[in-house]
């Protein structure tokens, strides 16, 4: 799964940097342990694999923004989709005129990586004696 969080990554234009595995592992370990614990499986089902690394980008990004805000002050965030419908959830990450800052772009960015897909994990759950 680190290739996959890496190739994404770079899809955003973020370049890795030095360390920066330690903290993608790290992050995968965390949303797999997530994903395991929640649908009560022991291993990540295929069907979750995506979501699995967005939601571990998302990690990579909250502890960036936390702990070395620099590295991340030049992501590009119109790599990123501006606007994405599924059904009828709506998420916009930046708006014509009323653009938002940066900052609450990259939050808005980071909160739907946390979050999208987790709707799914209960069609992977399994019941827990």
């Amino acid at each position: 799964m680190l290739e996959k969080v890496k190739e994404r990554l770079q899809s955003f234009g973020y370049t890795l940097k030095d360390g920066d595995e330690v903290i993608l592992n790290f992050s995968i370990q965390k949303v797999e342990n997530t994903i395991k614990n929640d649908c009560n499986v022991s291993s990540i089902p295929d069907g979750l694999v995506n979501i699995a690394v967005d939601m571990a980008i998302g990690e990579f990004l909250t502890a960036k923004k936390t702990f070395s805000p620099n590295d991340i002050a030049g992501l590009d965030l119109d790599f990123a989709v501006k606007q994405i419908q599924t059904g009828d959830t709506n998420t916009v990450f930046a708006t014509g005129e009323s653009s938002l800052t940066p900052e609450q772009r990259l939050n808005a960015f980071v909160s739907y990586l946390l979050t999208y897909g987790r709707d799914e994990f209960s069609c992977y759950r399994k019941i827990r004696w």
